[in-house]
């Protein structure tokens, strides 16, 4: 491994609010060791910043497409972020 590490923000809408999406995100992310956070938005959306080694960042954003079991993911927006400020991963309250 090279030890590139990156941040991501992401804005993913679909059928996510309401089907355990948050959670089940704090679970990917935290078992593959990244740090950030999720939220719900009151738009509908889910928000995330996930940081750390590159890789383990690009396979959480490739589970994120899927989602959990009845989720329906229609789009995810991916953006370079700077890392948070704290570590581990948290999920916040609605925004």
């Amino acid at each position: 491994m090279n030890g590139e590490r990156k941040a991501l923000s992401l804005r993913i809408t679909g059928r996510v609010q309401g089907v355990g999406y948050r959670a089940w995100l704090a679970g990917q992310a935290g078992a593959a060791g990244l740090d950030g956070w999720v939220r719900n938005r009151r738009d509908g959306s889910v928000e995330a910043l996930l940081s750390g080694p590159a890789e383990a960042v690009d396979r959480v954003v490739a589970a994120c497409r899927r989602g959990p079991g009845v989720a329906l993911v229609d789009r995810i927006q991916v953006t370079e972020a700077e890392p948070p400020d704290h570590p581990g991963f948290a999920q916040w309250p609605t925004l």
